[in-house]
């Protein structure tokens, strides 16, 4: 079980940081590709990846069932979630992206709460309320002090979407393998952006070779790798403490933004980033139960024996 809750935590940490790179990479990206087009270049990449692993391995196919969530999942979560978050990065920058977009594991805790019948414990509401100050505080140190309106409301349908998206996978991963969830939902998304297909072929061949490669960067390693080792991590843990991990992202965006876009966080945004951390923390603390010591009944000496018949 220990080996499982560390390889569980490695999962998530791989997960959070590819999906931070993947802020930055879509603020790069999105100057010569348009959102329909990166979605559904991302998509395909990821579909094709996972596909080649799905199959090379024994399957274990969705019940009738299970279908209703898988396409929530890949409909929201993969499609409605990338489209938003890619034309979101258009009009905001790569941090406050990931900040806005991080108030996702409030609504994961809420409805996970409600219909996944987790609860509300202390440590996930205590730990949730000081990392979305944590992500206040960014917000409110960011370099430009502004954020355009139509941004900012994509930036809440990627939340939500991303939320419900949560919900939908988690029952799922008690039946199926984390690959086969990763992969079905990845090309319901893919499969929902072809639309945009005729613009993709066109803006590819306009592209340099280092944007495609950047494309194909997105399809690999923020959604292949990254959304399989979410899957692999959220089957063994609750929806609410996992949504919680992800408060790490926006303070890793705002350093890969600063190293690699030249945005340059406040002061302020590393107070911000602690507080993210510490309410991580807080979140998945567990406290260690303690063996109960079996009282021991100790008679006094001056106790009657007890009589014999």
């Amino acid at each position: 079980m220990r080996k499982q809750g560390v390889l569980a935590a490695g999962a998530a940490a791989v997960t959070v940081v590819l999906w931070a790179s993947a802020f930055v990479a879509i603020r790069h990206v999105g100057q010569e590709i348009s959102s329909g087009a990166l979605s559904l270049g991302r998509l395909l990449v990821g579909s094709v990846l996972l596909g080649i692993f799905v199959f090379a391995r024994p399957r274990r196919w969705p019940a009738r069932r299970d279908w209703k969530f898988l396409l929530a999942c890949g409909l929201l979560w993969f499609g409605v979630y990338n489209l938003a978050l890619n034309e979101a990065e258009r009009h905001l920058d790569a941090g406050t992206t990931a900040m806005l977009v991080n108030i996702g594991p409030l609504l994961i805790a809420l409805l996970a709460g409600v219909l996944l019948h987790e609860g509300f414990p202390r440590q996930l509401v205590m730990g949730s309320i000081v990392a979305f100050g944590g992500v206040v505080l960014i917000g409110l140190s960011s370099s430009d002090g502004g954020a355009e309106t139509w941004g900012v409301v994509l930036c809440l349908v990627a939340a939500a979407a991303y939320a419900i998206g949560v919900v939908s996978q988690k029952p799922l991963l008690a039946r199926l393998p984390a690959l086969e969830v990763t992969w079905l939902s990845c090309v319901i998304g893919a499969v929902a952006c072809l639309p945009f297909g005729p613009t993709l072929v066109h803006e590819v061949g306009d592209a340099r070779a280092s944007t495609i490669w950047w494309v194909v960067f997105l399809g690999a390693f923020p959604t292949a790798i990254a959304f399989t080792t979410w899957a692999y991590a959220l089957a063994r843990t609750t929806a609410g403490r996992m949504g919680a991990t992800t408060y790490l992202v926006p303070p890793i965006t705002i350093f890969l933004g600063w190293l690699l876009l030249g945005e340059s966080p406040a002061p302020l945004a590393y107070g911000g980033g602690a507080l993210c951390l510490v309410g991580v923390a807080i979140s998945r603390y567990r406290r260690r139960a303690v063996a109960a010591i079996p009282a021991v009944s100790v008679e006094s000496p001056d106790s009657n024996p007890p009589s014999k018949s």
